[in-house]
């Protein structure tokens, strides 16, 4: 891909990832968020974030089924849109639910499990968004990075887990970010064993004796 595609492919999925923030705003500022504006908010946020979420893990899949690296760089973007929306959920639930208050969040937290576990997800995305950035891979490592970062996959089923543990009657939607997220797991886990098969072969292999 040429310079200046990739430019603009960059900028294209940067203006698209913040369409449904500037779209929330725009409707909250007219109104029209519904009878209860707060719970759409936090519902609309929190939807927002696994979705970004999940197309973070499935970049790297999509890269290396289809051929495309050039996609790589929308990694970073997407996951830290997730991110945002995450901590954008964290905070309209606060401010606006819990009207800032310590101790009633605290509260609640104990009283509904499910904020434990939404916590753990936006807790574990903090290291990821933080390390983002060029420096912070050359500061750790390429391995030490990666490593770090596979902390995506378990702020993704904690928050595939906070969504089926608040939602009280109809499933289906949860269930449906579960089945992608087992997918990628699994995707994930034949990767790893295919990587890891050639390496343990060649290992095996006993040594040619030098005459």
């Amino acid at each position: 891909m040429k310079d200046a595609d990739l430019r603009f492919a960059k900028l294209l999925v940067l203006v698209n990832c913040a369409v449904p923030a500037l779209l929330l705003a725009w409707d909250a500022w007219h109104h029209q968020l519904g009878a209860n504006p707060v719970n759409f908010a936090i519902l609309t946020t929190g939807l927002m974030a696994l979705i970004f979420l999940l197309l973070t893990l499935t970049v790297t899949p999509l890269r290396k089924i289809t051929g495309l690296n050039w996609i790589i760089f929308s990694r970073r973007t997407l996951g830290l849109y997730a991110f945002f929306y995450a901590l954008l959920h964290f905070l309209i639930f606060f401010f606006k639910d819990q009207q800032g208050s310590v101790s009633g969040t605290l509260s609640e937290m104990v009283k509904r499990k499910y904020l434990i576990v939404g916590s753990l997800a936006l807790f574990v995305m903090v290291p990821l968004a933080v390390t983002s950035t060029n420096a912070m891979i050359k500061k750790l490592g390429g391995k030490r990075w990666r490593a770090l970062h596979r902390l995506a996959y378990v702020a993704a089923i904690a928050g595939v887990m906070h969504y089926y543990m608040q939602t009280k009657k109809d499933v289906r939607q949860p269930l449906a970010f579960a089945m992608v997220l087992a997918i990628l797991l699994g995707w994930r886990l034949m990767d790893y064993w295919r990587t890891k098969q050639p390496a343990a072969t060649a290992s095996a292999v006993p040594a040619k004796p030098k005459i």
